[in-house]
């Protein structure tokens, strides 16, 4: 398995944990990247989806459950949930990866960790918000400039 792909699955593993058990992010994490030994860049992309994706989660997840009215949020299955922010912060807030490579990714990810129906479910949400990238980028950006504004 490709380096960065490994740091996505270490991503939606700490993730994963964060979310059913509350555990801090970092020790999560932290944990997460020593039974895994990513190389350097890879275990810094894995830091940056983790923070990444908690930060933003707050913005993500109303898009998510726009997208997926069928299941609420809170119901969904944790594993979805969290492969769903993790591509989405992926392709819209950070940028730095191709819409398709983010969806193809979490695809993988749902193959890997979920359930049967996971794949499709996962890749029917994410192709429903690929129009509203610019508009999920442009509000992250408002939402950490008023955070800055908020800190000075």
């Amino acid at each position: 398995m490709k380096a960065r792909r490994r740091a996505r699955a270490v991503a939606l593993q700490a993730l994963y944990e964060i979310d059913s058990s509350g555990h801090p992010p970092g020790l999560v994490l932290q944990q997460r990247l020593e039974e895994t030994h990513l190389p350097g860049p890879a275990a810094d992309f894995a830091r940056r989806l983790v923070f990444g994706v908690l930060q933003h989660q707050a913005l993500l997840d109303p898009f998510i459950q726009q997208h997926a009215p069928e299941w609420p949020l809170e119901q969904m299955a944790c594993i979805d949930r969290n492969v769903l922010r993790l591509a989405l912060y992926e392709f819209a807030v950070d940028g730095s990866t191709p819409v398709k490579v983010a969806i193809n990714e979490a695809i993988e990810l749902a193959k890997m960790f979920g359930s049967d129906s996971s794949p499709r479910f996962v890749n029917g949400v994410l192709g429903a918000l690929v129009p509203l990238k610019r508009e999920i980028a442009r509000q992250a950006r408002a939402s950490q400039r008023s955070k800055k504004d908020a800190e000075s």
